[in-house]
């Protein structure tokens, strides 16, 4: 296998704009059983974001006995399920790296086998050297393991190039793409508000006209039933962005719910102006609004 692997080729990595050339993030490690690179690498990733858990504890909500692994979804639902943004990367070993030296582990699913004979395998990217060519895992049953870099991005990429983060609610990826980072947070939304309330406020300090962060954040604390909070929110974004038919209709919802009556009219009537016939609950707002002040 190690033939296999190992072949020919120079990989080039553009590290300047203040990448280092070396980095080491200290991690957790937990050592996998049978099949249990999953929960093994999950676990490692929770523990470094601040999440006290063990591969034992994991398994049962992500290993799946008849694949005798585990999936990406299991994964991604798991880290939710602990109150962490689980943010997938680009399939770029830059921004992996970048991560990295961000100080973030970055959990990667290889191929160590061939295309058309994989072994698949879940580890913990934890440091890279570009000047020795060298990056760093916690793999398996061996804690900081070291191999070639050309190697590891050959059966990253036979993997899809699949790698995340796992988060805590405040802190972004070092490489965040606004929308990418916003539907990661809006999957923890639905399960915790409360969670997703702090991500989204992470990301306005980023992105700080952001019309999804802003109906994001407004929808968090509707659902945590901070209606003062939400309208807030939501007249943010209606300032931000004028033209948002959504925005105007959340922004009159809230405001009917906290008995601003004619400010809520006033709202619903600029959400079915701007939405037309493209926005049915605008009109059923308007509606609701409408008959509640007769």
């Amino acid at each position: 296998m190690a033939l296999l692997l190992s072949g020919c080729g120079t990989l080039t990595l553009r590290h300047g704009d203040g990448m280092p050339s070396q980095a080491y993030v200290a991690t957790p490690f937990f050592t996998q059983d049978t099949h249990h690179c999953g929960p093994a690498a999950l676990a490692g990733a929770l523990a470094a974001s601040g999440v006290v858990t063990t591969p034992e504890l994991l398994a049962p909500q992500v290993y799946l006995p008849g694949r005798e692994g585990s999936l990406q979804l299991e994964l991604l639902a798991a880290a939710r399920g602990m109150g962490r943004v689980a943010y997938v990367l680009e399939p770029s070993l830059e921004d992996a790296l970048r991560e990295v030296a961000a100080g973030r582990p970055v959990l990667v699913l290889q191929n160590l086998g061939l295309s058309w004979y994989p072994r698949w395998h879940y580890a913990l990217l934890i440091g890279y050297d570009l000047t020795a060519g060298s990056v760093t895992l916690h793999s398996g049953t061996t804690p900081d393991y070291v191999t070639s870099l050309t190697v590891f991005d050959r059966t990253w990429a036979r993997a899809g190039r699949w790698g995340l983060l796992v988060l805590p609610p405040g802190l972004l990826p070092a490489t965040a793409g606004e929308l990418p980072y916003l539907t990661a947070v809006a999957a923890l939304e639905r399960g915790n508000p409360g969670a997703a309330e702090t991500a989204y406020m992470a990301a306005l300090q980023r992105w700080p006209a952001s019309l999804p962060a802003l109906l994001g954040l407004g929808n968090a604390r509707y659902a945590q039933d901070n209606l003062k909070g939400a309208v807030q929110a939501f007249a943010a974004a209606v300032m931000a962005h004028p033209d948002s038919a959504v925005a105007h209709n959340n922004h009159a919802h809230v405001l009917h719910r906290l008995g601003r009556g004619a400010e809520a009219l006033a709202a619903a009537r600029s959400a079915v102006e701007l939405a037309g016939d493209t926005l049915p609950a605008a009109r059923r707002t308007l509606e609701e609004i409408s008959a509640g002040l007769e």
